[in-house]
């Protein structure tokens, strides 16, 4: 059976919030802590089982050391969403919902259950937020997203600090803006959005130059970024 990522064949299910070993239960806690990487199968059937939810709440919540990515079939049909560990290769089924996935990103660094709780309800008023944002009540907003940052949930930290810039910046804060994207790269210094935060904010203060480094090192962290119409209109500026 073509798992698609090379890793051993190990298996493990989210059963009643807990992770449950199903093979090699006596290494798996081992392993899972050294874990770098989550696949998550976004092929047809996994993808209507809620996979893409999976995807977009596990990359919401991981710590900037874990990466979150999407990936073709992991075997197992129909008994997903079906995600990867890796490097160690443990294949996680039936991570169908966000408390599943939480529980998942909490298990696997050494987390309990009321951090969990605190990483989705900080993604709660995240989403709250991008509501508020949408309708262009900024101030709204940025006391949403301060109020995430303030509960100090263990993932997705860099992800609140750059939203918080966006918002700022909007608000033609700029210096508040430059404040959180330096955060959000203190956290993830290579989290390619937060470098075109700071771009933005440094080009709204009119430095020049230090806009267009922060541009360049986003496009160094992620060449297709190039492609976005953001960018080019950034860098023509």
């Amino acid at each position: 059976m073509d798992y698609g990522v090379g890793v051993r064949r190990k298996e493990m299910a989210l059963q009643s919030g807990t992770l449950l070993p199903l093979l090699f239960p006596k290494h798996s806690s081992g392993a899972m802590a050294h874990a770098q990487e989550i696949r998550v199968c976004t092929n047809r059937t996994c993808r209507k089982q809620g996979s893409f939810q999976t995807l977009e709440t596990l990359s919401a919540l991981a710590p900037p050391n874990l990466a979150v990515n999407s990936c073709g079939c992991l075997g197992r049909c129909g008994a997903g969403p079906n995600l990867a560990i890796l490097p160690d290769g443990f294949i996680v089924a039936h991570c169908g919902t966000p408390a599943q996935a939480a529980q998942l990103v909490a298990t696997l660094f050494s987390r309990d259950d009321a951090d969990a709780t605190s990483s989705l309800e900080a993604l709660a008023l995240r989403k709250r937020a991008e509501i508020e944002f949408q309708n262009r009540n900024l101030s709204e907003a940025e006391l949403l997203l301060s109020q995430a940052i303030d509960s100090e949930p263990f993932g997705g930290m860099h992800v609140l600090f750059k939203c918080r810039s966006v918002v700022r910046l909007e608000l033609g804060n700029y210096r508040g803006a430059l404040q959180d994207a330096r955060e959000a790269l203190n956290l993830a210094p290579r989290y390619s959005e937060a470098y075109i935060c700071q771009g933005d904010a440094f080009l709204a203060l009119n430095e020049f130059e230090s806009a267009e480094q922060s541009y360049l090192a986003s496009l160094d962290i992620d060449p297709l970024i190039r492609r976005s119409k953001s960018f080019k209109v950034a860098l023509s500026l």
